[in-house]
């Protein structure tokens, strides 16, 4: 195990806090960024700085969003400069678009983060995608395997497609409990998501994030029983059915990307 960094205040469960205590994957973390210096990057609750005291001269700026007040101050007097803001922030209450405008970047954000927000922070980033170059985060190592499965395997779902839609998703390398302080009950991994460019033209996104979550919100159900549950009086439901028949009798984990795209796009088309 690498050096490790000091811990100066007591974690705080409420906060889901494990402190990263291994300098060595810090820099692992660091190094898989690939980090330009014109680049700026967003970190996610730095805590005692660990993966911030590799960051803080790699890049012309660091915006690092804390929430827990005890810490903030500490992190401000060791970091804070010109190009290093320390915000006493929530990362979900963040206004992406704003600081993106402000430095007149894309947005790298990176970060060990508590795990029970995962898909909170996934969500927030795709909502600003477009604003968004990439999201590379530590995650509890059941939840990597359903960002990234593949169709037909039984870990994809949700955050599968979800991942797919607007990037794409790679695991870096995996990391035990004994890298933090205090140990989680569980093995971690670090995720990368690489944002796409722009996403499928044509598409209503808030409808094809419903189509989604309604098709696995059953998952052991083939769609034409699990689409019933969608939000639409029965003559809409049934005008879906006649259109959407191919794919009706096959189970939401045996759809690409593409085709819940396509499926979208044909309730769109069926609710109008």
């Amino acid at each position: 195990m690498g050096k490790r960094a000091r811990i100066a205040v007591a974690p705080k469960q409420s906060l889901g806090q494990n402190f990263l205590i291994d300098d060595n994957i810090a820099r692992n973390i660091v190094r898989d960024l690939h980090l330009e210096p014109e680049e700026v990057v967003i970190e996610i609750g730095p805590g005692q700085g660990a993966l911030t005291q590799h960051l803080v001269d790699r890049v012309q700026n660091l915006v690092a969003m804390e929430i827990d007040s005890r810490i903030v101050d500490a992190l401000m007097k060791k970091f804070g400069n010109e190009r290093v803001h320390i915000h006493h922030q929530d990362f979900l209450e963040a206004r992406l678009s704003e600081i993106s405008q402000q430095f007149q970047r894309k947005l790298r954000i990176v970060g060990n983060i508590p795990y029970h927000l995962t898909s909170s922070i996934l969500f927030k980033a795709f909502e600003d995608y477009n604003v968004v170059k990439d999201l590379t985060i530590m995650v509890q190592r059941e939840v990597a395997r359903r960002i990234t499965a593949l169709p037909g395997s039984k870990d994809y779902g949700i955050l599968s497609v979800c991942s797919r839609f607007y990037g794409i998703p790679k695991q870096l390398f995996n990391v035990s409990p004994n890298c933090f302080y205090p140990k989680p009950k569980v093995f971690s991994t670090v995720i990368q998501i690489t944002m796409h460019e722009t996403l499928q033209k044509h598409i209503d996104i808030e409808l094809f994030r419903l189509v989604v979550r309604t098709s696995f919100g059953k998952r052991r159900k083939i769609l034409r029983n699990s689409l019933k549950y969608l939000p639409y009086e029965d003559e809409v439901l049934q005008r879906i059915f006649s259109e959407t028949a191919p794919m009706l009798d096959r189970r939401p984990e045996q759809l690409t990307v593409e085709e819940f795209i396509s499926l979208t796009n044909t309730i769109q088309h069926s609710i109008i």
